[in-house]
């Protein structure tokens, strides 16, 4: 496999696909890069070179018992950069993969990279709280972690059909959800607990103005996991160059539901 050994110890594994302009993609939880496989390709058969990484705590990365948290997540993501020396590349993130590529930008600077993209997103706040009252409560993420502990198989079995908007109508092949189940499964107990404390208490709000390269915001208008009115049509009113594309009727899993649209608009955002 290929890894690369952070400041702190941790061998995180990434793959490194295809020749041109780079893009770096981050994960969303409780996945790992393979969720990226099909864009990777795309884009890789398209003239760029594509890097997606394990989380550390994820897929095939080492399973540190702390260490799960968004500085931490940025510095990872710099060292990866900095290793393979990358320069005007292109940062996507996916729902908790937002919170890092923002975190990056907001916590190294922009001089590596060109263009930002955040899919259904956590910025630039998740949870309710005084000042933000339209996200989910605590009690929801508290509920999260628990259900866990308990019984984690079963807690994302029945988490998928929300995920991928089945219960809305949508279409999903067994084959899907069953590799997505298995993805979920590779990753540690703890950093899969520890992270939901991670994108539902981490305020991204002051990282937002610090992004100053042109960002592309899409999310589903039918987000039954990361709402877009508390958080995507947020960070479009919060970043200056940000453009934002709504995919109506989409759920959070979009990356499948609305793979052909999202290949197209990937491709733009990168060619213009």
């Amino acid at each position: 496999m290929t890894t690369f050994t952070t400041s702190d110890g941790i061998d995180i594994y990434y793959k490194d696909w295809g020749i041109g302009k780079p893009v770096l993609f981050s994960h969303g939880w409780p996945l790992s890069a393979d969720m990226w496989d099909a864009q990777m390709l795309f884009l890789a058969q398209n003239g760029y070179r594509v890097i997606a990484f394990d989380r550390r705590g994820f897929g095939r990365s080492d399973q540190p018992w702390d260490g799960y948290n968004y500085d931490r997540f940025a510095d990872d993501i710099a060292e990866l950069i900095e290793k393979l020396d990358l320069h005007e590349v292109t940062l996507v993130g996916f729902s908790m993969g937002g919170g890092d590529v923002s975190r990056y930008i907001a916590r190294h600077g922009n001089d590596r990279v060109a263009k930002l993209a955040l899919l259904g997103a956590v910025t630039p706040i998740f949870r309710k709280t005084e000042d933000h009252p339209i996200g989910p409560d605590d009690a929801v993420f508290e509920g999260i972690r628990n259900a866990l502990v308990q019984d984690r198989p079963q807690f994302f079995k029945d988490f998928w059909p929300a995920f991928y908007g089945i219960n809305h109508g949508a279409k999903v092949s067994d084959g899907v959800l069953n590799q997505t189940l298995q993805i979920a499964l590779q990753a540690s107990l703890k950093a899969t607990i520890d992270c939901v404390t991670a994108f539902s208490e981490t305020d991204f709000r002051p990282d937002m103005g610090k992004i100053n390269v042109p960002t592309l915001i899409i999310h589903g208008d039918d987000d039954q996991v990361v709402p877009f009115e508390a958080t995507g049509a947020l960070a479009a009113k919060m970043i200056s160059n940000a453009t934002l594309k709504i995919y109506p009727g989409a759920p959070h899993g979009f990356i499948v539901t609305h793979q052909e649209e999202l290949f197209q608009d990937l491709h733009a955002f990168l060619k213009a």
